[in-house]
């Protein structure tokens, strides 16, 4: 893991299309911008996490319902 340190309103580059620049800091906050292509879907990871395993329980699900399927016929 890379560690910067950075000021309010200092930015950091990632490649040629983003920019994460510090807006505040406040005691053990932080509000950071984002600037990335529209294509480039950003999530906190908690909520990428939660629609990670919602995912996977789908395909559980789906999977579980196809082998009783097979069975039934």
């Amino acid at each position: 893991m890379l560690v910067l340190t950075r000021k309010n309103g200092e930015t950091i580059k990632i490649g040629d299309d983003i920019e994460i620049t510090i807006v505040s800091s406040k005691n053990d906050q932080v509000k950071i911008g984002i600037k990335a292509p529209k294509n480039i879907e950003i999530l906190r990871k908690e909520i990428y996490e939660q629609i990670k395993e919602e995912n996977q329980q789908a395909s559980k699900d789906i999977t579980s319902l196809l082998t009783n399927l097979k069975i039934q016929k």
